[in-house]
């Protein structure tokens, strides 16, 4: 008796488990929306808000946090939409909820609509320039980056644009106006991106080659590749100092602070000469590690330096 059962037995602790493994509505909204990459962003126009802001006003700060994250989220949901094909190619992507069958495109896309809206009235309630920067972003990303990418490298040159946009629209939410103060935060963060998301390229090639994806300027994991990182991790560094020479008005950094940006400048330098050396997977995974924790550092001890000195 005890043999017979144990099939229906195992059927049914198999049944559980699959169940239990199912990702759930919110487990699907927090990928739809990138959680993660929305949250980062969100900490970037706070950054950039600290910097510019005379005073802190916390209902700005509460909307600025609302509105980056509806418009993160709602440039997401429109990529795994238009995308969802290539992402059921790619382990990395073949589970988000689009490209699995779990969420229709219809929902995903009164998700993307409906965030859309909402981000940019929220965003106008603190000014007009800030939504329309916002208004920039979700178009570069969706209808200009988004479909490049298995067309040309220049992707990243093109993501980058969106991409940079959080740090500078949190200057703009605390003063209303662009002048060399928020050019700076957005060069800031331009070039940083490419040595991010070319170490993402270089030890994800793989999966990208499933999709069709061109995301390293040579398209190979190759010299020129590991050159171009190192170069663009220069001018990252070299833009991080830009506020120690009292050039770009109220965004200065003093001596101190620009000793440890130099430092961590250093830091992100070496992994990208690493990776020129070794050109592995390893070195290209570190070199991506390195640069999450130097742009988020370099945002808190800009931050910082304005408030202690």
């Amino acid at each position: 008796m005890h043999d017979f059962l144990k099939p229906l037995k195992n059927t049914l602790l198999s049944l559980a488990k699959s169940h239990n493994l199912a990702p759930s509505a919110w487990q699907d909204f927090k990928e739809i929306t990138k959680m993660r990459l929305a949250i980062s962003v969100v900490f970037s126009s706070m950054a950039g808000y600290l910097l510019g802001a005379y005073s802190i006003d916390w209902l700005t700060v509460l909307l600025l946090a609302v509105g980056g994250y509806l418009m993160v989220g709602a440039s997401n949901a429109y990529n795994q939409i238009i995308e969802r094909d290539l992402d059921a190619l790619m382990d990395r992507t073949k589970n988000r909820p689009v490209a699995a069958g779990r969420m229709s495109v219809r929902t995903a896309f009164s998700i993307a609509t409906t965030f859309t809206i909402l981000g940019l009235l929220v965003l106008y309630i603190i000014n007009p320039i800030t939504a329309v920067f916002g208004a920039i972003s979700i178009f570069l990303y969706v209808c200009v980056y988004t479909p490049l990418k298995t067309k040309t490298p220049l992707s990243v040159f093109v993501g980058a644009f969106p991409g940079a946009i959080p740090f500078m629209m949190g200057w703009i939410a605390a003063t209303g106006n662009f002048g060399i103060e928020a050019g700076t935060l957005f060069m800031l963060q331009f070039f940083w991106q490419f040595p991010h998301f070319w170490a993402i390229g270089w030890f994800l090639y793989e999966d990208y080659k499933k999709g069709g994806f061109f995301m390293l300027p040579t398209g190979e994991r190759d010299r020129g590749t590991a050159i171009q990182v190192i170069l663009y991790t220069i001018w990252t560094i070299l833009v991080s100092l830009i506020p120690v020479f009292g050039v770009t008005g109220r965004l200065y950094l003093t001596p101190v602070s620009a000793i440890l940006v130099g430092i961590l400048g250093l830091g992100l330098l070496y992994y990208a000469v690493r990776l020129y050396i070794y050109k592995n997977n390893l070195t290209a995974k570190r070199l991506m590690l390195s640069s999450v924790s130097y742009i988020t550092l370099i945002q808190i001890i800009y931050v910082a330096d304005k408030f202690i000195r």
